[in-house]
């Protein structure tokens, strides 16, 4: 197995179209596990650990651009207030020795559906910036995944960066796991609202074999929301917006839970949301 480790961004993408073979690695949180445990042998290994730009985040235009390489936990602390439903998936993720090593670029890379960092990039309408030798391209989050682990990058491109559009209301981020720490999740939800456009996003997790929203749900929000006061909502209007959600999915039956149990804990959690979204607004929070 060769081993590639560029210090500039410019020869990462030269050497992943030299290489289209090379797997990136950064934080090794899911690639060192695989590679532990004899599961993947690729020709050759990327890392991208020593390329400065990876790691920064700064304002662009409307958005929060945030480097591949952003750890967990200054996803947790720096972007609360650039990102709240993301920071929030960013703090439940596994332990503290993870979330200094792992990274939302990673979290993209993987494309597991069982992804803590999905939900809000769907659901917030976050953008994934993709790099190649040959040019850049963004890409919206909603038509980035393809299924289990694949998605529309292409061998010759790395992940750059995700591009967050500023907070226009309320986000939450919920997931339900067997315990708080080192788990993941059985299935997870992020709601964001923007109170000017009246408009209203959302992200599944672990329930599909992709991220997915809720399209239906959301247009029953943003129909039923209270935008000017952010009352509580009716117990009715509740439910039904529980079900949307829940109906949306495309659970299995697996070793950490069943679809009728997905099901079940996702209309809960939608439910908890909206009420979550309603009180963040009554106290004039975003």
């Amino acid at each position: 197995m060769d081993f590639v480790s560029p210090a500039a961004w410019p020869e990462a993408l030269a050497a992943k179209a030299a290489r289209p073979d090379a797997v990136p690695i950064m934080g090794g949180t899911d690639v060192m596990v695989e590679l532990n445990l004899g599961r993947r042998r690729p020709p050759a290994l990327l890392d991208l650990t020593r390329v400065p730009e990876l790691a920064r985040w700064h304002a662009e235009g409307g958005y929060t651009r945030v480097g591949a390489g952003v750890c967990y936990t200054r996803l947790a602390g720096d972007l609360r207030g650039h990102a709240p439903a993301l920071a929030d998936a960013a703090r439940s993720v596994a332990s503290p020795q993870i979330r200094n090593r792992g990274s939302v670029g990673g979290n993209l890379g993987g494309a597991s559906p069982a992804g803590d960092c999905h939900p809000p990039l769907l659901a917030t309408g976050a953008l994934v910036e993709l790099a190649s030798a040959g040019g850049v391209r963004r890409v919206p989050a909603r038509e980035f995944y393809l299924g289990p682990g694949r998605t529309v990058r292409r061998d010759d491109e790395l992940v750059a960066a995700v591009l967050l559009p500023r907070p226009a209301g309320p986000q939450v981020f919920a997931k339900v796991g067997p315990r708080n720490a080192m788990v993941i999740a059985v299935v997870s939800f992020a709601l964001a609202l923007d109170t000017g456009a009246r408009r209203v996003g959302t992200g599944i997790g672990s329930a599909g074999p992709t991220p997915l929203r809720a399209e239906a749900a959301e247009e029953f929000l943003a129909a039923e929301f209270d935008w000017a006061g952010g009352a509580a909502p009716a117990e009715a209007a509740a439910r039904r917006f529980g079900e949307l959600v829940a109906g949306a999915a495309r659970p299995i039956d697996d070793v950490r839970g069943s679809a009728a149990y997905r099901r079940h804990a996702l209309a809960v959690l939608a439910r908890r949301a909206w009420v979550r979204c309603a009180a963040q607004l009554r106290r004039g929070g975003t």
